[in-house]
């Protein structure tokens, strides 16, 4: 079954829609399926803008699978280059052309960090924001602790990362999480319009501004490893795999339990 479908207008904007109910939890299928698309959109001429949404107003990307993660094995191998779900935030980041993400409901962990690889984020006010895998015994494994304090700062960054609990959309916005939280009724409108100027540009133009702008964001790479060491390094513990079961007997990727991720977090 398809999880992520793409459509191209003719202005060469692409749209591209998660749609994995109910949550649009990132098992390891729908990753597969995205980061496909992101490739594939990226090595693509004809397409100069990509803006990513969700087909459900509950949630953008509810998270990675907890489940998946209590299978990864506990020992592996120090790694000396970013991972696939790293690879695929990095193409985001990077590529040469404008991408976007528009976030209505919730978004947490590898959700949250998909997110943080766009160039742009815009929000709805129901919007809501999380980095929970601290309380699950494990470290931000995809960019939440390398890209996010590059975004909002250290300590906002700390708040989020250690704290664990629901973000709310103007808060994010005040914080620099987003670039604007806009009314349902009006954010397709601006990002429609966004997208089609850019596109309408020349592409070497936004190729060369955005590859300007992405020389000035030093070290990420690097970090990205260093990160996903940190992470790996959680697996090993006792702890970890007790807090993640218990996530998952509390209601965890359940709608009823993921619309209150914070609080959940907090009871673990």
């Amino acid at each position: 079954m398809t999880w992520v479908r793409s459509e191209l207008d003719d202005r060469a904007v692409a749209t591209v829609v998660v749609d994995h109910p109910p949550i649009n939890l990132v098992t390891m299928e729908v990753f597969f399926e995205l980061a496909a698309e992101v490739e594939r959109l990226a090595n693509d001429d004809s397409v100069r803008a990509i803006v990513f949404r969700s087909a459900n107003p509950e949630w953008f990307l509810a998270h990675f699978d907890v489940e998946a993660i209590q299978q990864f094995p506990r020992e592996q191998p120090e790694p000396t280059e970013i991972g696939p779900y790293d690879q695929m935030c990095e193409t985001l980041r990077t590529m040469p052309k404008a991408t976007i993400a528009v976030i209505a409901g919730r978004v947490g962990g590898g959700g949250s960090e998909f997110a943080l690889g766009c160039d742009m984020r815009f929000a709805t006010p129901d919007a809501v924001f999380s980095q929970p895998e601290v309380a699950l015994g494990i470290v931000p494994g995809a960019g939440g602790t390398v890209r996010l304090p590059r975004l909002i700062g250290r300590s906002r960054a700390l708040e989020g990362v250690l704290g664990c609990d629901d973000i709310d959309a103007l808060t994010a916005e005040r914080w620099g999480w987003v670039n604007r939280v806009l009314p349902a009724a009006e954010i397709d409108v601006h990002v429609d319009r966004l997208a089609g100027r850019i596109a309408s540009f020349p592409a070497h133009a936004v190729a060369a501004a955005k590859a300007s702008v992405v020389r000035s964001e030093l070290g990420i790479e690097g970090d990205l490893v260093a990160e996903t060491i940190a992470f790996n390094a959680t697996l090993a513990h006792d702890e970890t795999h007790d807090r993640m079961q218990r996530f998952m007997d509390a209601g965890g990727q359940t709608p009823e339990g993921e619309r209150r991720l914070g609080a959940l977090a907090g009871e673990l």
